[in-house]
């Protein structure tokens, strides 16, 4: 597994990570340590993504623009093997 595909892998482990506390915080919304812990796992969610969508593309909108490019279409299509 290269660096792109682990990254990936990464962001998508940490993004499991911050749906499963969201749900935990539907029910128990004053639980201040899930708050912090949900609030941490976001910030590195945050950063690997711009660090993603800056070696490769974004990976969101909002990280699209890169000095003076607009990014969005860089990623590649499902047709060109990027969902295999």
């Amino acid at each position: 597994m290269g660096n792109k595909e682990q990254l990936l892998k990464d962001i998508g482990i940490v993004d499991f990570v911050l749906v499963d506390m969201g749900l935990y915080l539907d029910t128990h919304p004053f639980d201040r340590n899930a708050i912090e812990y949900f609030n941490h796992y976001s910030k590195i969610k945050n950063q690997m993504e711009k660090e993603f969508s800056m070696k490769y593309y974004p990976l969101r909108k909002d990280l699209a623009e890169s000095g003076k490019e607009w990014r969005w279409g860089a990623a590649p299509l499902p047709w060109e093997g990027a969902c295999v």
